[in-house]
């Protein structure tokens, strides 16, 4: 039986593109040594003595990067092409991962840590826009699906090495690690990822590309992200400092919760998907799967208040995670078609930056005022508006696909 899972294992990897292979372990370099990101709101009231509140307005500029970076992120993209943007965003952002340690003040910490985003974000959109042009069409969602095997393989160890590095040195050596790693990303990129070697697609050329300001279901669907994006990421803000006050767990502690989710996402997603492929079904149903997973996620955080229960916890969060970001990346690549690929796959990205911006502030600033409990039956309204959009934008699809039969 282990053989045949192990053989079915590996056969969910067959086909992909050598390209898809290194963009996969570039981003696995890169992914590992961001390991600021799950520990910041701990740093920021624990080795700076900011209040959760000031902690909020700081993640606002976190996310006011990520939307500008991303947005810079297509416009790089369609005018230079990927490669270009993926190199640039690496480098700066190698540098100010290591500046940032040095900022002190409120506002000091908020101006990098929103510059910060703002050139790694410029990654994303052209990385999609990369892997796109790198594989075939019949394995674009696995391809997708190996750049998040090697993101949350990257946070698996990131936040369990993140934790052993701040309890072992401090959190200033997390800051070197960040942006070394970016070094050795874009090192890596220039030796081994041809830009020129592209799968050729001349069946979907478009000379009349549609303006993705002008596409409504795609803004729709963007918003739904950005919905599941403000629930999501109270993971890597609210949620560890609810583990940290209500359990007093260390970050090592911590950092071993959240690397589980990365273990659990590295182990299943690609046979998950690989399985799923195969019955043809509509992405939005899994998207919204996804959603209704998360929701019973937050309910254990409410109803299971013990060591155990936040391990069922991270178990849902992490299926619903391999469930919405594949499947919801693979409906705005196939919408992408209709338009310039840079600016489609920019507004996905600016909708999880939206997410930064309202999530992490919100979150802290209505635990501040209402408790924990309160957030999290809020969060899962969020979720519950979330599935009440994707259904909207489905059963449209369907009324169209028949329609056209």
């Amino acid at each position: 039986m282990f053989k045949k899972l192990a053989l079915s294992y590996s056969d969910s990897f067959r086909g992909l593109s050598k390209e898809v292979w290194w963009l996969a372990l570039i981003t696995l370099i890169n992914r590992a040594g961001t390991m600021v990101v799950p520990f910041l709101s701990l740093y920021l009231t624990e080795s700076k003595g900011f209040t959760l509140g000031e902690v909020g307005w700081i993640m606002t500029a976190f996310g006011l990067g990520s939307v500008c970076g991303s947005w810079l992120g297509g416009f790089l993209n369609d005018r230079f092409g990927s490669y270009p943007a993926m190199v640039f965003a690496l480098i700066c952002s190698g540098v100010l991962f290591i500046v940032l340690q040095y900022m002190e003040t409120f506002w000091g910490i908020a101006t990098a840590i929103f510059f910060v985003l703002l050139f790694a974000d410029i990654f994303r959109p052209a990385m999609f826009v990369a892997l796109r042009a790198y594989s075939k069409p019949e394995n674009q969602t696995r391809s997708l699906t190996l750049i998040r095997l090697a993101i949350n393989l990257g946070f698996a160890a990131g936040p369990v090495v993140g934790g052993f590095l701040i309890y072992n040195i401090g959190y200033e050596s997390l800051f070197w690690v960040d942006g070394l790693t970016c070094f050795a990303a874009v090192l890596l990129m220039l030796r081994v990822l041809n830009p020129k070697r592209t799968v050729q697609r001349k069946e979907e050329k478009n000379d009349n590309p549609i303006l993705v300001y002008t596409d409504w279901k795609y803004l729709l669907f963007c918003f739904g992200v950005m919905t599941f994006g403000i629930v999501f990421f109270q993971y890597f803000s609210t949620v560890p400092v609810f583990f940290r006050q209500q359990f007093r767990l260390s970050e090592e502690y911590i950092g071993l919760l959240l690397g589980f989710n990365g273990l659990l996402v590295f182990l299943l997603e690609m046979p998950i998907i690989h399985s799923i492929e195969k019955k043809n079904g509509s992405s939005l149903k899994y998207v919204n799967f996804g959603m209704v997973l998360l929701i019973i996620s937050y309910l254990f955080l409410i109803y299971f208040p013990f060591i155990f229960g936040l391990w069922i916890v991270i178990l849902f969060m992490s299926v619903s995670e391999m469930l919405f970001f594949p499947f919801s990346n693979a409906f705005a690549m196939e919408r992408a078609k209709r338009g310039k690929m840079g600016q489609y796959m920019a507004l996905y990205s600016i909708a999880f930056s939206f997410a930064h911006i309202f999530g992490h502030n919100s979150g802290l600033q209505l635990i501040e005022a209402f408790g924990f409990s309160n957030t999290w039956w809020v969060m899962i309204a969020i979720t519950i508006f979330g599935i009440l959009i994707f259904a909207i934008i489905g059963k449209s699809d369907k009324q169209l696909a028949d329609e056209n039969v």
